[in-house]
């Protein structure tokens, strides 16, 4: 037996039809073409990517983050930390890819294996792809105890076949769902290490398959990564130090719907500062919108280093090829008219925003509504 999902009350349900709500407008926003969704779609890959390692201590700026999406070296982590992002980019970009697949898609063990190996093979103690080889006790480290005591290594196979045949058998609230394949792949623990992303891993696959938008605006990574101490002690109350699937995972089904309906409001508004960034951008260009200048232009406004790589992979996702020498030229020229600012040199040699484009992004920022953070379960 592993966890189930809890009976959905009226205020379970108003949620999930808000919900609802956030992304069918979400997907009706993102639908027709306009240039500024590409740099959208990457960045929000790469605060899933950084949201998912940070709670696992792996921590990474959003430049940093945005270079490994764009397979550039990041500057500013360790090598254990680029390894981490890197492996979990790897796993993710394979569910995407998994979200396009025709109905013979099937949940098996050996997809759960598979996912592990890429996002822990850069480490074989992590047995990647390998169920751990013996029973497995979760220790907080700041606390010096144990907090959790998985299933025995005995059940695991038996359980992880239960948990691939309810994902094969979907009730129809694929946000529940999801919840419930997160908490329970935690709860049975099956691998050595990884436990934690494989879960929000798995998650963000059973939201893609449902179909209604891409995992990449879907999933709830960042949210955990900014919320991780309430993510942790939600994980303990449910659980309750030691496999017990008897118990209520209402709390948890609440605190994910919960997570769902404020990363749904953060992505739709950022939806709204984006097009306003790209108008205003466009205006600043004297309302040329087809400058080759604009996506590094606008990534440059909320705060990313622009480098030579990554600005030929920005033209590149727009439909621009150009060689690196003709990049240098473009970043040159943009540095000249004033609207970027150089550091470093040579190969180490990035692009900021100058205090005229920064200046864009600040007063749409000024501008924003204050957000909600209410809890919708407080009535």
């Amino acid at each position: 037996m592993i966890f189930q999902p809890p009976p959905l009350g009226e205020q379970e349900l108003a949620v999930l039809g808000d919900i609802a709500q956030l992304r069918d407008a979400l997907k009706t926003s993102l639908f027709e073409p306009q240039r500024w969704k590409g740099s959208l779609r990457r960045l929000s890959f790469a605060r899933n990517v950084q949201g998912s390692n940070s709670i696992e201590g792996y921590v990474a700026d959003l430049n940093d983050a945005a270079a490994v999406i764009d397979d550039e070296a990041p500057t500013s982590v360790d090598d254990e930390t680029r390894r981490a992002l890197e492996g979990y980019r790897n796993a993710m970009t394979y569910v995407l890819q998994l979200c396009d697949e025709s109905d013979d898609f099937g949940y098996t063990p050996q997809l759960l294996k598979a996912l592990h190996f890429m996002m822990t093979s850069y480490d074989l103690k992590n047995r990647p792809g390998k169920w751990r080889a013996g029973d497995i006790y979760v220790r907080s480290d700041a606390r010096e105890v144990i907090v959790y005591e998985g299933p025995s290594v005995d059940l695991v196979p038996a359980l992880v076949d239960e948990l691939v045949d309810t994902l094969n058998t979907p009730s129809g609230q694929a946000v529940v769902d999801a919840a419930m394949a997160h908490l329970n792949l935690v709860m049975i623990h099956p691998f050595r290490d990884g436990n934690g992303r494989m879960a929000r891993c798995l998650q963000s696959l059973v939201l893609g398959r449902d179909g209604v938008l891409s995992p990449v605006f879907m999933s709830v990574e960042e949210y955990l990564g900014r919320n991780t101490t309430a993510y942790y002690d939600t994980l303990a109350a449910v659980g309750g130090g030691k496999w017990a699937p008897d118990r209520s995972s209402a709390q948890w089904v609440r605190f994910m719907l919960t997570a769902h309906l404020r990363q749904a409001r953060t992505q739709r508004q950022r939806v709204k500062d984006y097009s306003r960034l790209w108008v205003d951008l466009v205006g600043f260009l004297g309302g040329n919108d087809d400058s080759r200048f604009l996506p590094a232009l606008l990534d440059a406004a909320i705060g990313l280093r622009i480098t030579r790589r990554g600005y030929v992979a920005l033209l590149a996702q727009d439909g621009v090829e150009v060689s690196e020498q003709s990049a240098g030229r473009d970043l040159k020229a943009l540095t000249e008219i004033g609207w970027l600012l150089p550091s470093g040199e040579k190969r180490g040699r990035f692009y900021t925003a100058a205090p005229a484009i920064e200046g864009i992004w600040r007063r749409i920022r000024a501008d924003r509504p204050e957000r909600d953070d209410s809890d919708p379960f407080a009535a």
